[in-house]
């Protein structure tokens, strides 16, 4: 399945940390490039749309965590790898769900996958997650950097 946007989103950090959490994009293509750093990428969005989600990852000494569904399928069979270098799937068991595609290149660096509770709780573990408890408690609202799969 070729994803909805023609144009990935990017992500790049370099010597520092980057946390895309909540409802930050409806895109299904990521391009992720990390130089000595890490980024957090929320794919468990009720706003991304039906289908595979692709990453692509260009990786130099860093790591990058994904927030995925309980039930996702995790495909790294096209993840090259240059040095030390893995994905971290703690369950180490793929669901029925939606097919997260990881491509590219991994150079001394590793990709960790977070689902359902683990997910949650790395999300609650931010100042991104102060803020929007914040926020819904002005607006008398519910968070969503928790959970974005939660139906309101």
């Amino acid at each position: 399945t070729t994803p909805a946007t023609s144009t990935p989103v990017r992500v790049q950090v370099h010597y520092g940390s980057v946390k895309k959490l909540g409802h930050w994009t409806d895109s299904r293509a990521f391009e992720v490039r990390a130089r000595r750093g890490m980024a957090v990428l929320d794919l468990r969005s009720s706003r991304i749309a039906d289908g595979d989600i692709e990453v692509e990852v260009d990786l130099d000494h860093s790591m990058v965590k994904l927030l995925v569904p309980e039930d996702a399928r995790i495909d790294h069979w096209d993840l090259r790898y240059t040095g030390r270098g893995r994905v971290k799937d703690w369950t180490g068991t793929d669901g029925e769900g939606r097919r997260i595609r990881i491509t590219g290149e991994v150079r001394h660096g590793e990709i960790r996958v977070h689902r359902g509770g683990i997910a949650i709780l790395s999300a609650m573990f931010s100042r991104e997650y102060v803020k929007d408890v914040r926020r819904a408690h002005r607006e008398g609202g519910t968070p969503t950097v928790d959970d974005p799969g939660r139906v309101a």
